[in-house]
């Protein structure tokens, strides 16, 4: 991860903008893993977040902006992914956590997205995409911490 965000920031700069969108998705149930399976959804669905963060952030608060924005999913734990349910949770305290950190200069946000994402439905990647770039161009004064995308609506 660090030397792919290293040769990135050596061809192009400081990121303006970081995504991080990356999640183990498999049902499993409480006692459905072993604890290598939990170590490694978690590496995937947090670590990789606070990596990435930790590797980007510090520049970008120096230079005195950009967007860092995690792909949340789940609001509300399944207890038949549980440990996606977790990872989740995880990257939303994260999200918290960094804003408190460098929220004085880089938009730390959220985007959530409560269902299966699949061109043609509510869950349309064109749809969910706009929401990624509505908090990178939010004026500081108006900056969000977390849209959510379900199907009874999107609320920022």
């Amino acid at each position: 991860m660090r030397g792919a965000l290293d040769a990135a920031a050596e061809k192009f700069g400081t990121p303006d903008v970081v995504v991080y969108n990356a999640a183990v998705v498999r049902p499993d149930a409480v006692g459905g893993l072993d604890a290598q399976g939990h170590l490694d959804a978690w590496a995937v669905n947090v670590v990789g977040a606070i990596t990435a963060a930790g590797h980007v952030l510090p520049e970008m608060a120096r230079r005195g902006s950009g967007s860092f924005i995690i792909t949340g999913g789940m609001p509300e734990p399944k207890a038949d992914y549980v440990s996606l349910s977790l990872g989740k949770a995880g990257v939303r305290t994260l999200v918290r956590l960094l804003d408190q950190t460098y929220g004085d200069s880089v938009h730390v946000a959220s985007v959530t997205v409560d269902g299966a994402v699949e061109p043609g439905t509510f869950f349309d990647p064109d749809d969910i995409a706009e929401h990624y770039w509505r908090l990178h161009v939010q004026p500081r004064e108006l900056w969000q911490s977390e849209v959510l995308h379900s199907e009874d609506g999107v609320f920022p």
